[in-house]
């Protein structure tokens, strides 16, 4: 494990390097050491020159050293530009006129040189004099990768300095910033749903630079819009902008559910990662709502999301619920799958229920205390019944009412729909009624599930 120091250490080298600011020039030139005078033209070209064989009496160390660095050229009503500033030493020697100054784009394969000749002043004598030499008009590009060298005049074998260098992207927050090749651009689009097309248009951007747009999707999250267009100058590290067209359309992540009758498997796998709870629920007509299926939750973590043995009842649904909301989908509510049916009738002191289905299915029976939407409460009263053989439930006077239901489920699969008819009609022998007509005999009644909650 890192230590708290290297990690804040890592922290500030990361933040230096994207923050770090540009030295500013209002003009470039040339510059040598007090009392040198040097003067600068173009040269033919790094490959321009073929070496000589050093004589015996030139210093080894006739260059010294060389840096490289960064400076942001910036004149007020023009775009800032970045330049080279490259310096270098030499020890003057009676075989060296001056140097030469070379840059090499790596990417671009162009080449830029120039010359530099010193001169003394009269009655000096300049030979073994160190000499600072400072050169700042070459012009680079963002995130350019350019080879510097640095030679005698006459170019000596043997002798030269070189060095690569790379210059700062758009990352750097100076860069960035004033560097007009950064910018993003704006893009703005029009979606024409009926044709399935999606037109980018791109401003803002310099016109001398090519500019990619593309569409793709969030793989690491697709939750906010799924497909997005991106756009970016053509430049290495470019700043790049997004724009979602479809971020109101999060629905559509749900649609890929898949069922398998021969496993009576229920799956939903999703088109790019996303963070969600899925469960299955029951789907009510009442405010469209659909209750919780209980010990039915899973998360995404898994690449798909998977019910063995599930009950193709239309009611069964499927949630998806994430930081923006939840959605409904409901694979079997078009009837392309056989459904089961519960049908009460009210028979003197009895409720007979049945269960019709288009295949072979078991299921169990009781009667609850229905006390809010999503709970029903067992009173105790509990059976067991196949397809086509009819059940009857012995009802107590005190047993009728608004809130008492009759709930029945399937117990041959793994997740079933449980369905209720509630507010059963019961007739009692010795009830009253206020018009004073003897009570009847028996009373009929059916319900249907399907009228119901």
């Amino acid at each position: 494990m890192i230590s708290t120091y290297v990690q804040i250490l890592l922290i500030i080298l990361f933040w230096n390097a994207d923050c770090q600011i540009i030295p500013r020039i209002e003009e470039c030139g040339l510059s040598c050491s007090q009392g040198i005078h040097c003067k600068s033209k173009p040269s033919g070209g790094i490959f321009s020159s073929f070496c000589h064989d050093a004589p015996a009496s030139l210093s080894s160390v006739v260059l010294k050293s060389m840096k490289i660095s960064t400076v942001m050229k910036c004149v007020q009503g023009s775009p800032c530009s970045l330049h080279l500033n490259i310096k270098g030493t030499l020890s003057l020697d009676e075989n060296v006129r001056g140097l030469e100054i070379c840059s090499f784009s790596l990417d671009t394969q162009q080449s830029q040189c120039i010359n530099v000749r010193f001169t003394k002043k009269k009655g000096k004598m300049l030979s073994g004099k160190k000499v600072q030499v400072q050169f700042n008009c070459i012009e680079v590009n963002v995130a350019q990768h350019i080879y510097v060298t640095m030679k005698t005049v006459p170019h000596y074998c043997e002798v030269k300095l070189s060095q690569q260098y790379y210059v700062e992207d758009c990352r750097n927050s100076d860069v960035g910033k004033y560097i007009p090749a950064c910018s993003a651009g704006k893009l703005d689009y029009n979606l024409d749903r009926a044709r399935k097309i999606v037109t980018v248009n791109v401003s803002n951007f310099p016109r001398d630079q090519d500019y990619y747009v593309r569409l793709c999707h969030k793989w690491f999250t697709c939750e906010d819009a799924g497909a997005f267009a991106v756009g970016w100058l053509a430049l290495p590290d470019a700043r790049r902008v997004q724009l979602c067209p479809f971020e109101n359309d999060t629905q559509v992540l749900w649609d890929n559910i898949v069922y398998n009758p021969s496993t009576q498997t229920l799956a939903w796998e999703p088109a790019c990662p996303v963070l969600v709870m899925v469960n299955l629920c029951r789907f009510t007509k009442l405010n469209d709502h659909c209750e919780d299926i209980e010990k039915s939750f899973k998360n995404s973590s898994e690449k798909q999301v998977k019910y063995s043995r599930v009950d193709t009842h239309p009611r069964l649904c499927m949630k998806f619920t994430t930081k923006r909301g939840s959605w409904i989908k409901c694979p079997f509510a078009h009837g392309e799958f056989p459904a089961w049916k519960m049908r009460t009738a009210a028979v003197a002191e009895q409720i007979q229920v049945f269960f019709t289905s288009q295949t072979k299915a078991q299921f169990s029976v009781l009667v609850c205390n229905r006390t809010q939407m999503a709970s029903c409460e067992s009173l105790g009263m509990h059976h067991s019944v196949s397809v086509g053989d009819p059940v009857s439930i012995t009802m107590s006077q005190e047993m009728c009412g608004s809130t008492i239901c009759i709930q029945g489920w399937r117990t041959d699969v793994d997740y079933s729909v449980p369905l209720q008819i509630c507010d059963t009609f019961c007739g009692f022998h010795g009830q009253s009624y206020s018009d004073g007509n003897p009570p009847k005999a028996m009373a009929h009644r059916m319900k249907s599930v399907e009228s119901l909650h």
